[in-house]
This record gives structure tokens, C-alpha cells and sequence, in this order.
């Protein structure tokens, strides 16, 4: 199984632990995984301010570094949903479709595709998990708590696995943490009250990581705590799940 590594510009950028835990996670299973080494933003942040129709050149390089795999896996659900709904391209669409149809999130990847039921990992932490909206609602990695339907989650069934780690039961598990992407910046005020209402959740239920499939509402959330002086951290679900004591 020939699988492609699409790290989003944040994560490579600030984050780039989460990345590498995400290949040699992907490793472990025995699997080819290559980095196209020219990938770039997939587009996403100028798509949602209004500007999609200024992603031809991402979209063309996109498909460009991506086209011949039999999967395409990123540890970022909204990055993961953008290509999913908006990857086109008026140069080669068939081949654009094929990667819309094989890009998968992390832990969606391991639950969906390799059904993983088994993990060799430990973190013997209390753990809150937040939910990324575009993970949720867009990619249904977990249930939403309005429908009144039966509950699921596919982060927390990987998290189920993980020696010594407890999972904290949240308030309100499925509330937005107020990022956003630039509704961070547009909307600085309520994003930051949206923020520091789902770290306070957290705090309140005695969680000593948050952890999410999001590294984006992970960063919103850390630069809250720390400005809070809270001894919360935050940590990608990549990392737990690669983590073992040494």
C-alpha cells in the first residue's frame, strides 16, 4: 500500500512533532509512506475568506505531488475536508477526483481503512479530547450530540487503546473552541470567549492534556492556556498514539 503524507504549512511550520509521530505511527503498520517534498498549502485558508477562486495554483500542484497513491492521509481534518469539497482543476479533473476520493484524515485512516484494534502505546495522562468542528461535522469522525443519535468517536476509540491514558468526560464535548481559521482574526473577541469557555471545560473535568485531530484548534486553545498560566498542555492525537514510555 503506496501512502502519501500531506502535512499541512501549519503544522510543518510550528508543529512539526505531530508530523513526524504521524509517520512513524503510519510506519508502524507497515506501510510505504513518501512526503512529496514541493507540497505547499492546499489552498484552504483563502478558499474560506472568500477567495477560492485563487487556488488554481494550489489546486494544480495539489494533484501534481498527490496523483498515484492509493491513499492520501493528513493529520488535520479541516485541511483533509477542504480537498475533500473543493479540490478541482480544469487541467486534469479525473485525477483531481481520484485524490478527493483517497484523502483521508488520520484517524479516520486508521479506524476506516486499516480497522485498527490494536495499539502499542502509553500515556498515562488525564486527557480531554476535543472535537474539531470540520472533523466532526464535516468528515463525521464523531457524533453530534444534537442529533439524539447513537454516540460514536473514532479519535476516541484509537484513545481507548492507549495504555494509562484517561479519557476525561467534557460538559459539552461537542462545543467549537472559537478558532475558526481567520474567524479568529475577523472575529477576534468571540473567538477568544468561545476559547477560553472550551479550555475552562477541560480545566473544570481535571484534563492534563487537551488532544484533538486539529492541530489549528490545538494552538487557538495553547495560547489561551498559556496567557492563563495553565499547566494544561495541548498535544495532537498523532503523538499519544506514537508515544510509548521510555
Amino acid at each position: 500500500m503506496k501512502v502519501a503524507l500531506f502535512i499541512p504549512c501549519y503544522v510543518d511550520q510550528f508543529y512539526p512533532k505531530a508530523a513526524i509521530a504521524t509517520l512513524e505511527l503510519l510506519e508502524k503498520f507497515g506501510l510505504d509512506v513518501s512526503y512529496p517534498k514541493n507540497q505547499t498549502c492546499c489552498g484552504q485558508p483563502m478558499a474560506n475568506s472568500g477567495f477560492e477562486h485563487l487556488t488554481k495554483g494550489c489546486n494544480n500542484l495539489f494533484v501534481e505531488n498527490f496523483s498515484g497513491y492509493d491513499y492520501i492521509v493528513c493529520p488535520s481534518g479541516s485541511c483533509v475536508m477542504h480537498i475533500k469539497d473543493h479540490l478541482h482543476t480544469e487541467e486534469n479533473e479525473e485525477a483531481a477526483q481520484d485524490i478527493r476520493n483517497k484523502v483521508y484524515e488520520l484517524t479516520e485512516f486508521l479506524v476506516d481503512v486499516l480497522k485498527i484494534e490494536k495499539l502499542e502505546a502509553s500515556f498515562p495522562y488525564r486527557v480531554g479530547l476535543h472535537q474539531s468542528c470540520h472533523g466532526q461535522r464535516g468528515l463525521k469522525l464523531s457524533q453530534m450530540t444534537e442529533l439524539m443519535a447513537e454516540p460514536f468517536s473514532k479519535p476516541g476509540h484509537l484513545l481507548s487503546m492507549v495504555k494509562g491514558l484517561e479519557l476525561v468526560e467534557l460538559d459539552r464535548k461537542d462545543e467549537c473552541c472559537g478558532f475558526g481559521g481567520t474567524f479568529c482574526v475577523t472575529e477576534e473577541a468571540v473567538s477568544v470567549k468561545m476559547g477560553k469557555d472550551r479550555v475552562l471545560d477541560h480545566e473544570r473535568n481535571g484534563a492534563e492534556y487537551i488532544t484533538a485531530g486539529d492541530l489549528s484548534c490545538l494552538m487557538h486553545m495553547e495560547g489561551i492556556l498559556k496567557r492563563r498560566g495553565s499547566k494544561v498542555k495541548i498535544i495532537h492525537i498523532a503523538e499519544i498514539l506514537n508515544h510509548h514510555l521510555s
